[in-house]
């Protein structure tokens, strides 16, 4: 007997419809599976093959075939487990549901026939039920993460004998109760600007960084505060909206890190992987290629901390996804693309010592091995950092006051205020921060006046300046201006974007 269960399979971040053929015949007793599967599909069979007899039901001792369509894609993943068992017992007729095919099946089998979490299940229900599906059988343990995607019954198990009862109607359940996203109030951060001692300017630097979605670099000696800065950043980013919100968690899901009882991402990543990290790592990639960190800090920060010390393979893979806001995976079997729209911070010494240019300790360095260590930094990769920061340490008085710095709080309200004016400028052309302009935005909302050109005509021929360094100039220039609410950018807003490029004067690379 023949029968056909619905499917679905994940391409990247969006799913896509396999339908499992289940034929079962006379001839020896075996249990083959086709269509272009990995190992963990293939390995199914003993899954399948054990959770039905633990749930009480019979193997027939028979030819089984599972074909899984279409065969020109590769499957991956365990996702396939239920859906195998559901055909074997349906085409077996252990299972009577005249209406099966009205299901999607999705679900990784244990051995004793539970139910186990699947990752990637979110966008398969966004890419369900934008092809008319309405009904989709998952694990319990998917619940959480199902209940935000409204418009489809999703019907959650512990196990494969609850599936087979419910589908026979011997009982009844209801399917997950969706739930409205609620972003306002959840965020919660460690870390605040208050309790940052000092450092004025690098918290005024970071304030425009959020409030124009601006990447930024920190440079100064160890222990002045730079780690920590950084990780105040996301507690000034502008609010989480709840299209940032599904984009960002669908990742997540596809790289099997979203939480399982939170079941969405409710606050802007924060990545910081190790300097010790591979390109695949950092990228994406590997036999299914997965998202990597910068697909992970979509719509939050990637944080790399002592930048020099990172390979130059890996800081060269940045320059496409920080201009582009996506990362192409090119396999042999297959290419993927990921968005990759996060905002880049970053810090380093200035020196090997850390030392060179510091008001309170001497450096021992050479002048050699300075520039040696900031050769490791290629110039266009410096053009597309559009803020660098020096960081000083900061002195006795400031550490020992008691007295806090202005919170995170305040700066955020400043953030979301000059968001706002952003966002209505940009309305219905897909770009929501002054970083993403183009150089048409550029021409039509960085109009300069007499004295705001002469100013930035003399820095661009003093400090040597490329064509990207001066369009990120007048973009940091115009997030200045929104922060004050000015409709034009002043000779002030240039001058102090000027203030944020102490690369290109105060060091050489």
């Amino acid at each position: 007997m023949l029968a056909k269960i619905n499917g679905y399979g994940l391409q990247g971040i969006e799913g896509y419809a396999v339908q499992l053929e289940i034929d079962i015949n006379n001839g020896l007793p075996g249990f083959e599976i086709v269509g272009l599967a990995d190992t963990a599909v293939k390995e199914s069979k003993e899954r399948v093959r054990s959770a039905i007899k633990n749930s009480g039901y019979k193997l027939p001792p028979k030819k089984i075939t599972v074909n899984l369509a279409p065969a020109s894609v590769r499957k991956e993943g365990a996702m396939y487990d239920l859906g195998i068992a559901a055909g074997v017992l349906y085409a077996t007729e252990q299972l009577v549901c005249p209406d099966i095919s009205d299901y999607i099946f999705i679900g990784e089998l244990s051995l004793d026939g539970k139910l186990r979490h699947v990752r990637g299940l979110m966008p398969i229900l966004i890419s369900a039920r934008g092809k008319g599906c309405r009904k989709i059988i998952v694990p319990s343990a998917n619940a959480s993460e199902a209940s935000y995607i409204d418009g489809i019954e999703v019907y959650a198990f512990e196990k494969l004998k609850d599936v087979v009862d419910f589908l026979s109607k011997s009982v009844e359940c209801s399917p997950v109760k969706s739930r409205k996203i609620m972003l306002n109030g959840v965020e919660k951060y460690k870390e605040d600007l208050k309790y940052v001692k000092g450092q004025y300017v690098a918290k005024r630097a970071l304030e425009i960084a959020a409030a124009g979605g601006h990447n930024v670099l920190m440079i100064g000696p160890p222990g002045a505060g730079k780690t920590m800065l950084a990780k105040c950043i996301p507690s000034i980013l502008p609010d989480f909206t709840v299209s940032e919100s599904l984009e960002t968690t669908k990742i997540h899901s596809v790289a099997g890190v979203l939480n399982e009882e939170d079941g969405l991402v409710f606050t802007r990543p924060f990545r910081s992987p190790h300097h010790t990290v591979s390109r695949i790592a950092l990228t994406g990639g590997g036999a299914s290629a997965k998202p990597g960190e910068m697909s992970l800090a979509h719509n939050g920060v990637l944080f790399l901390d002592e930048l020099p010390e990172y390979p130059r393979s890996c800081l060269e893979i940045l320059r496409q996804p920080l201009e582009d806001g996506v990362i192409t995976v090119s396999r042999a079997a297959r290419t993927v693309v990921y968005p990759a729209d996060f905002m880049l911070v970053a810090s380093m010494n200035p020196c090997p010592c850390g030392y060179y240019g510091s008001t309170t300790h001497e450096c021992s360095c050479t002048p050699a091995q300075i520039a040696k260590y900031l050769a490791r930094l290629s110039g266009p990769l410096m053009d597309r950092i559009d803020l660098h920061i020096s960081v000083d340490n900061v002195t006795y008085d400031d550490l020992s006051s008691d007295t806090l710095a202005e919170s995170s709080e305040a700066v955020r309200n400043r953030v979301n205020a000059a968001r706002r004016i952003q966002l209505e400028r940009f309305a219905d052309t897909g770009v929501y921060s002054n970083a993403k302009m183009n150089a048409l935005m550029i021409r039509e909302y960085c109009k300069l006046d007499d004295e705001s050109e002469k100013l930035l005509r003399h820095a661009f021929e003093k400090l040597k300046l490329s064509a990207r360094a001066y369009t990120r100039i007048l973009k940091v220039a115009r997030t200045i201006a929104d922060l004050e609410g000015s409709r034009d950018i002043a000779a002030k807003h240039i001058s102090e974007a000027l203030t944020y490029r102490s690369m290109d004067r105060d060091y050489l690379i």
